[in-house]
């Protein structure tokens, strides 16, 4: 288009001002990722998952899991500034997928989860000391790392995330944090725009799994050769590759099969009740039965470990949520025989429960004994005791809660075990080949959430 001089209208040159920056910024993205790749050959898949699209709406960069929208003007700003910039917030946005923070939200406040994914991004970067992402970090910004490691033994979203809350940081506060750890924009995140489609999401999330845990088979087949600064990267991928677990239908795996007085309607038979109707009419030829046969939790034991490493916290907090979860009505008889056992490196206390009600005042009086050393075997050796002299009718499982840093039994009992760890106390350790290790989170116990394996 031209004017009646014969040159070129002002909207064509804005036009074509527009393309040759969004071009020289698609160069500075496509150089941000050669560079990276060049100094971390693990990312290689990760980085270039994410095509590039300009945005004029958003705030730098950010990305929905698929594409990386950039606002022009603030990258080309950016990478004048300092390209390390671009390097880092590039990085930033792929972690993010990586750690797949963009579908994990769930509940969570959105002020405090945003934040705590920043700094768990922001953490794994300023770990890694390589030239093309190396900026040192500010005082203020180690310092509260050193905060949050005296509180969480991986700087994950989750753990960042509780830590945050529990700190009771003020507003204040809070904004020189979100300042200090802002990278870019969330506005593509799952929880503030759902996808055309509804399954494109759960694609995405199963696509960044997949590629999260097959760089981790990829670091830990080359740990010979792994560096130090990226250990806290690895320790991110193992944390989020863990198997996550609905803690209900785990509990079910020790639940027994009995009747109960109930009515069954899946056994009710529909075409014969309405044939006697219209036969004799008021009288059916079935009726559904009284009783139905269901899976319930009945002989239980579980076992604290007592020892100076497990706090009491965590115990009440595991009881409390265990607790709600066996008093489900589908998982729970009125009348139960749950064994709860303290033990060190020796058995300190059996406090048996017969009833919902018992264990509800056991958890509010509860006290820990022993604080010594962790030795599995007394637990087990008394259990087989109980089992002998038949105090169970029919004994399932035992549960273990544990840090899990003890002496365990050599032979495997008659009955199902699971170690159970606490995700902001766990250190990854190995069970016995018998044993099943569960790692929860608090938002794993009696909640639903995703089951992987």
């Amino acid at each position: 288009m031209r004017t009646e001089a014969g040159a070129p209208s002002p909207i064509w040159l804005e036009q074509a001002a527009a393309e040759e920056l969004a071009g020289v910024c698609m160069e500075i993205l496509g150089n941000a990722r050669n560079e990276l790749y060049l100094s971390m050959h693990f990312l290689d898949v990760a980085l270039s998952s994410l095509y590039f699209a300009p945005d004029p709406a958003v705030r730098g960069l950010g990305t929905d899991g698929t594409t990386l929208f950039f606002q022009m003007e603030s990258l080309a700003a950016m990478y004048k500034k300092n390209r390390i910039l671009v390097n880092r917030t590039y990085l930033h946005g792929v972690l993010h997928c990586l750690f797949c923070h963009l579908w994990n939200r769930k509940k969570r406040d959105r002020e405090y989860w945003d934040l705590a994914c920043d700094i768990a991004a922001e953490s794994v970067i300023d770990s890694l000391l390589r030239p093309c992402i190396r900026i040192s970090p500010s005082a203020f910004r180690r310092e509260f790392y050193m905060r949050l490691e005296s509180r969480c033994r991986v700087l994950n979203a989750e753990s960042v995330y509780r830590a945050l809350r529990d700190m009771d940081l003020s507003g204040r506060e809070l904004q020189r944090l979100a300042a200090e750890f802002y990278a870019d924009d969330h506005r593509f995140w799952e929880q503030e725009q759902k996808p055309p489609h509804p399954n494109m999401a759960r694609n995405r999330k199963e696509d960044w799994d997949q590629k999260r845990e097959k760089m981790q088979v990829e670091m830990e087949a080359f740990s010979e050769e792994m560096s130090e600064d990226e250990k806290d990267l690895h320790s991110q991928l193992a944390v989020e590759n863990r198997e996550r677990y609905d803690y209900r239908k785990f509990l079910r795996k020790f639940a027994v099969l009995k009747e109960t007085v109930q009515v069954d309607p899946d056994s009710f038979d529909y075409v014969f009740y309405h044939y006697g109707m219209e036969l004799y009419g008021n009288m059916p030829l079935i009726e559904p039965l009284e009783t139905k046969e269901l899976r319930r939790v009945e002989d239980f034991v579980i076992v604290i470990d007592t020892s100076m490493s497990c706090s009491g916290e965590l115990v009440q907090q595991f009881l409390e949520e265990t607790y709600s979860v066996l008093t489900q009505s589908e998982t729970y008889f009125k009348k139960v025989n749950i064994h709860i056992i303290q033990c060190d490196d020796q058995v300190r206390e059996d406090v048996t429960i017969a009833s919902a009600e018992a264990l509800k005042a056991y958890m509010e009086r509860i006290t820990l004994n022993g604080c010594g050393g962790t030795d599995f075997r007394p637990a087990f050796q008394y259990v087989d005791k109980l089992v002998r002299k038949q105090q169970f009718s029919r004994l399932k499982g035992l549960l273990y809660f544990t840090d899990g840093r003890g002496i365990y039994p050599v032979r495997r009992p008659v009955y199902d075990t699971a170690f159970v760890f606490m995700e902001q106390d766990f250190l990854d350790v190995d069970v016995p080949p018998w044993a099943i290790k569960i790692i929860l989170s608090p938002e794993d116990l009696g909640r639903d959430v995703e089951e992987k394996g």
